[in-house]
């Protein structure tokens, strides 16, 4: 990337910081419950949601989970909607932190992430998107360290953009869905918590079920090692 080119996108970045968080003081000024939040999400219009994507993706280069995003954009615009908000949210802050990463902050992220996790990361470069898609479908690493390792690699922009979008998608419906059923249920409405509670297995199978395999494999591999018992 050329100097110009760095320069833009430092402006880029700068001025959705500054936007984002106008945007975070307008909302909560005044405000003291969810129901005047969504309120006054609503006057916004279809303002609301470019906001919302907005913050999203700032807070995202700052470390902060997406879960909790995703979490508040359900209670604020919905389970359909605002799965598809989240997704372009998370997805837009994993592409601004992987550019900070490979052209604005790349010693910067080095120095912190350490030797051990910069070989990690050299490593997966031969199996590209698809180890994008594995660490976006399968929780093992945080969110948002991910993001900036993957922009020291080598893995093309274009392929780590794609395979966000389209595997991360199904942990930003589960926490869209709880966050959706949360907000009704404070209102008094109960009827989405089983919604809430198949979207909670969902995480736990995406978290737990590499440990699963790992352990099923070893000791598949333990009892192909143990000599045959004797006549």
């Amino acid at each position: 990337m050329t100097p110009n080119r760095r320069r833009l996108l430092l402006i880029a970045i700068v001025l959705l910081i500054l936007a984002a968080g106008a945007f975070l003081y307008w909302l909560f000024d005044g405000i003291a419950s969810i129901d005047a939040v969504q309120a006054r999400v609503a006057a916004l219009g279809s303002w609301g949601p470019v906001g919302f994507i907005l913050l999203y993706g700032i807070a995202t280069i700052a470390g902060v989970p997406g879960g909790i995003f995703d979490v508040a954009g359900g209670a604020l615009f919905g389970p359909i909607i605002g799965s598809v908000i989240n997704l372009v949210g998370g997805t837009l802050g994993a592409a601004l932190a992987f550019l900070v990463a490979r052209y604005l902050a790349a010693d910067w992220v080095r120095q912190r992430a350490g030797p051990r996790m910069q070989k990690v990361m050299r490593n997966v470069e031969k199996d590209g998107w698809q180890f994008v898609a594995f660490v976006r479908l399968v929780p093992v690493l945080p969110y948002t360290i991910v993001n900036y390792l993957l922009g020291l690699t080598r893995i093309p922009f274009w392929h780590y953009l794609l395979a966000t979008l389209v595997f991360m998608a199904p942990s930003t419906v589960a926490y869209t869905w709880i966050g959706h059923a949360g907000s009704q249920a404070l209102s008094g409405d109960t009827n989405n918590i089983r919604y809430a509670l198949a979207m909670l297995a969902v995480i736990a199978i995406l978290i737990f079920a590499p440990q699963f395999y790992k352990r099923w494999r070893k000791s598949d591999v333990m009892s192909d090692d143990e000599p045959p018992a004797a006549a």
